[in-house]
């Protein structure tokens, strides 16, 4: 494994540490990897680390340990990333509604790339994804593996408001709108469920290192899946 990367500080509590600049299997491995390597060395003074794409974020406490030094502690695990062993990823199913009021992009994604909106649900929903990231809102999973035969340009002029649950193509990559906001992809359909919950235990369902797979339900489904999830919200705030 190339170990190359590159340290800089961000503020006076974080370090980056970048293996490059693209959106790549290889490279989000090796972030993994180095995430993994310093959970096990138990570097004192590290509070939290966010991995993306191709870097990773160590949030440090400077009272216990300065930035020098824990630049020498990521270095000195890069000789050990090949021995680490990432463990499988956990594939989370993500029922999926597609096309009409809840994927009104679907028509425009499956006409930009020459297919039926059938194939365009077919092809979307046959394989897995990895989650690289979460950023944007909580929980919005940024994921890699798209098909190239269904990638679609951003709206030109993003939408004011896109519900929770959308799920979105932009450029080459997919990914999940947990809440309500703003947005410029293109929304091909939606799930009925939860991705943030700030009220509970665990507030973001998803991770990152994890991967999804999309599977298509009809409209009896998502609405009593939906039905389920608010019921259940409800109770975990009586």
């Amino acid at each position: 494994m190339d170990t190359e990367l590159r340290l800089a500080p961000s503020g006076d509590l974080a370090l980056v540490a970048s293996f490059g600049n693209e959106i790549s299997e290889a490279l989000n491995t090796k972030v993994r990897s180095l995430m993994l390597a310093l959970q096990k060395v138990n570097v004192e003074g590290i509070v939290e680390m966010t991995p993306t794409y191709c870097s990773l974020m160590i949030h440090y406490d400077p009272l216990h340990i300065g930035y020098e030094a824990l630049c020498e502690k990521v270095r000195n695990t890069l000789g050990g990333l090949d021995d680490i062993e990432l463990p499988e990823p956990m594939i989370i199913e993500i029922p999926t509604l597609y096309g009409g009021e809840y994927g009104p992009d679907l028509e425009f994604v499956a006409k930009h790339n020459g297919l039926t909106p059938e194939e365009v649900v077919e092809i979307h929903a046959s394989k897995s994804y990895r989650i690289y990231m979460l950023g944007f809102t909580p929980g919005f999973p940024y994921l890699g593996g798209m098909d190239e035969r269904i990638a679609t340009p951003r709206l030109e002029t993003p939408r004011t408001k896109i519900a929770g649950g959308s799920v979105g193509i932009a450029g080459a990559q997919t990914g999940i709108y947990p809440i309500d906001s703003p947005g410029g992809w293109q929304i091909i359909g939606r799930t009925p469920v939860p991705l943030y919950d700030p009220l509970s235990e665990e507030p973001i369902l998803l991770k990152a290192g994890e991967s999804i797979r999309f599977v298509p339900i009809d409209q009896e489904t998502y609405d009593r899946m939906s039905r389920e999830a608010q019921d259940k919200a409800r109770e975990g705030r009586a």
